[in-house]
């Protein structure tokens, strides 16, 4: 697998969402954010697993540029993604930016925006406004460290 990010103009995101209110929730936020990506989705933690693997149906998946992960996955919990994804040598530097239903106090008694793991938390239901300027932080990011590549 090739661990550079995509070189093109569109971040390739990797939506880990089991619920489909919030899966519509961030397809519009993106839509009406005007973001430039390619979203794409999967409801479990298996199917994360594999999609960032390339494996079975995702076999030609795009190396992600950013993760938006759920925590409470079926079939494989989020928190078993987010290590594997931090603990891999060739996504070790994908932003994995974590969509939990906790609420603040809840979040850092568990020490979540305070783990090395992750690069940002968002808290659900999901506010647009804060949504699209944390995700356009990491794709200016992404785009800063393509052109420099380039």
């Amino acid at each position: 697998m090739d661990g550079r990010p995509s070189h093109t103009a569109e971040a390739q995101i990797l939506l880990v969402e089991d619920n489909p209110g919030d899966v519509r929730l961030v397809e519009e936020a993106f839509r009406d954010g005007h973001l430039i990506n390619q979203l794409h989705s999967v409801t479990d933690g298996q199917s994360a697993l594999d999609f960032i693997h390339r494996r079975g149906e995702y076999e030609s998946a795009p190396r992600p540029d950013i993760v938006l992960l759920d925590l409470k996955l079926p079939r494989v919990d989020g928190e078993d993604v987010l290590h594997e994804i931090k603990h891999h040598p060739d996504l070790g530097d994908v932003p994995v930016v974590i969509l939990t239903g906790m609420d603040e106090e809840r979040i850092e008694s568990e020490d979540l925006d305070h783990d090395a793991d992750e690069d940002a938390v968002i808290q659900k239901p999901i506010d647009p406004d804060e949504f699209v300027e944390v995700i356009r932080e990491f794709e200016n990011f992404r785009l800063s460290v393509v052109r420099t590549n380039t």
